[in-house]
């Protein structure tokens, strides 16, 4: 089981589904853009590297956990789709200060 020592799920705003993978924010987060990854109990982070407004590296780390490889892979083919609607979610929820809408995606991409 994850535990977040003084974070409430609310404080983590989901931002997308994809396959059983997590995706979210936490409420303190910091640059570079980054998103938290998270499948059973294994967390990955994932760094947004910008230049002139776009993303131009994305890093992946483990944070806890081993992340399995089938499941690592779904997570790059997603980001590799998706990683320019996570940086507006990120600008719209941190500079913004605007809601971010959920995303569930049930299939394949």
């Amino acid at each position: 089981m994850i535990r977040f020592v003084n974070l409430k799920l609310t404080e983590m705003p989901k931002i997308f589904e994809y396959l059983g993978i997590i995706i979210r924010f936490y409420s303190d987060e910091h640059k570079p853009i980054h998103v938290h990854g998270t499948y059973n109990e294994n967390i990955v982070k994932v760094s947004f590297f910008l230049r002139d407004g776009k993303t131009y590296r994305v890093m992946y780390s483990v944070v806890f956990g081993k992340f399995p490889v089938a499941k690592m892979n779904e997570l790059k083919e997603f980001i590799s789709v998706y990683k320019d609607d996570i940086v507006k979610a990120w600008d719209a929820y941190f500079i913004w200060k605007t809601k971010v809408n959920f995303v569930r995606i049930t299939k394949k991409l």
